[in-house]
């Protein structure tokens, strides 16, 4: 009886140790290292419509703990429009879940800045690339796969990666200290790089970032802070346990 009382005990602890932790909450040692919940899970708190002072009215909605951009027309940022952290951040540790539908774009920008007057497409910012590269024309286009899932958005291409299935969660991370950049997906790097060097302002020159319109205000890329942006392509797109900490 004592040998089993103690195994009963064991399973149960086991069992408490691989309890799945809560969409859109921190730990205790979470809490301790700095992060922030950008998105709660109940409410729009902390966004709004970019170059606007409120969050859409419509097309995005919160239910279930999920953020969902609804599908629309496909068309870039046209039919209800990005949305934006309300904070800037220049050094951090950002990370995030997202779920595709069916041959789905959206994107993760960060250093967005709010150029005037306000381009006819999403605003301006380095982005991490969230597609459904099997069924969305784009993952085709750019140069060498630098529009699929996981890459910087027209400039580097991720490597190695394993994004999953459609319909099932991934988590994306970017962590930017200084001009060091780094992409993840899954758990696992897929891509890096020096924000303004040589290398980095020649992907730019070949990209479709070399428009002046994209460098009103400076380098493409470079600015030192900027704002955190969740795109609406025109398709349905879900995220969820979006966090930060600033380094």
């Amino acid at each position: 009886m004592k040998q089993f009382l103690i195994s009963a005990l064991l399973l149960v602890s086991l069992m408490a140790a691989e309890k799945p932790q809560t969409p859109n909450t921190l730990t205790d040692k979470e809490k301790k290292e700095g992060w922030k919940l950008l998105f709660d899970g109940k409410t729009t708190n902390g966004w709004r419509g970019v170059y606007k002072d409120k969050f859409p009215e419509k097309g995005w909605n919160v239910s279930d703990g999920l953020l969902t951009i609804q599908q629309s027309d496909g068309s870039e940022s046209q039919s209800f429009g990005d949305i934006v952290s309300t904070g800037e951040y220049g050094d951090f540790d950002l990370m995030f879940d997202f779920k595709l539908t069916e041959g789905a774009n959206s994107g993760v920008k960060y250093y967005v800045v709010e150029n005037y007057p306000k381009p006819k497409g999403s605003a301006f910012g380095l982005e991490f690339q969230v597609l459904d590269d099997d069924k969305h024309p784009d993952a085709k286009l750019g140069r060498n796969g630098n529009r699929t899932v996981g890459s910087l958005y027209d400039l580097i291409p991720a490597k190695d990666k394993q994004a999953n299935p459609i319909g099932d969660w991934n988590t994306g991370r970017v962590i930017a200290k200084g001009k060091h950049v780094e992409h993840w997906l899954n758990g696992k790097k897929v891509v890096e790089y020096e924000r303004g060097s040589e290398q980095f302002r020649e992907l730019v020159a070949m990209s479709k970032y070399k428009a002046p319109d994209y460098n009103t205000n400076g380098r493409f890329g470079e600015a030192p802070k900027g704002h955190i942006l969740l795109q609406d392509h025109g398709n349905k797109v879900s995220y969820r346990n979006i966090k930060i900490k600033t380094l």
